[in-house]
């Protein structure tokens, strides 16, 4: 056992050390990935489930004070009434596709039961400063029915934005149905609208486009790469043993005197 002291030596201590930790590290790294890739996997799935199911009115999955679930956000929904842009009001800070800044544009869209539908009707540009009320392209007049994907309400944990005061009139920072009932003074039905028909008309609000989905395979990459790492781990180890070994004996050979060669007779 004399040829493995050099283990104890304290190079080859710490080796050990950060082998043995780097091997749970990984396998729980790539455990990590599994999780984000079966996550990001179900969302995908329920978003396209969602998308693609039949339109319904939208007072079949949402009402006053309702929260939008996780399995009713991203449905397509219909409803009917008129817009009330005498209330319309801006998000600030959202951005397009191109990722230009400006603002969604939110307006009241009274059903004919006299209930109140937040409709986000799309993204328009900030054009200097975000401190006056914007022009708005006006929606369609009179009695029409709109259609968009359901959304949940806006909150600071969810999203990361802070919910400013202060702002300019007529701005908000966060989509929120129980802080516009209050604004309002009527009955808002939980969560809002993300407009998808009817097709805007030229120099409309630019629709918002649909949730794209998320890299889901990427994660399981990650996953089988960092198993793969903790699987190296100890290979190299042993694989650095071995050549620690092979040099000390070849060290000792040429260590060793050379024999004397016979004297002749």
């Amino acid at each position: 056992m004399h040829r493995y002291r050099f283990l104890l030596s304290r190079q080859w201590v710490i080796l050990t050390i950060v082998a043995i930790a780097l091997i749970p590290t990984m396998i729980r790294l790539g455990f990590w990935q599994k999780h984000r890739y079966e996550e990001r996997t179900a969302r995908n799935d329920l978003v396209s489930s969602a998308l693609h199911a039949k339109p319904v009115p939208v007072e079949r999955l949402t009402s006053p004070g309702h929260s939008v679930t996780r399995t009713e956000k991203y449905r397509t929904v219909t409803a009917t009434g008129t817009f009330d842009t005498a209330k319309e009001v801006v998000v600030r800070r959202r951005t397009n596709s191109d990722d230009e800044v400006g603002f969604h544009v939110l307006t009241p869209f009274v059903l004919d039961d006299g209930k109140v539908l937040l409709v986000n009707r799309g993204w328009i540009p900030a054009d200097g400063a975000q401190t006056a009320f914007p022009k708005i392209p006006a929606p369609q007049s009179g009695r029409s029915t709109v259609t968009g994907r359901l959304m949940a309400d806006e909150t600071t944990a969810a999203s990361g934005i802070k919910n400013v005061k202060g702002l300019p009139d007529r701005q908000i920072m966060l989509i929120n149905s129980a802080e516009e009932a209050h604004r309002l003074g009527a009955q808002v039905l939980g969560g809002y609208v993300e407009q998808t028909a009817p097709t805007p008309r030229s120099g409309s609000p630019e629709q918002i486009s649909d949730p794209g989905s998320e890299d889901a395979p990427l994660n399981y990459a990650y996953m089988i790469q960092w198993w793969l790492f903790a699987a190296a781990v100890p290979v190299g180890w042993w694989f650095l043993l071995r050549r620690e070994i092979r040099d000390q004996q070849e060290a000792a050979a040429q260590a060793q005197p050379e024999e004397p060669e016979p004297a002749a007779v």
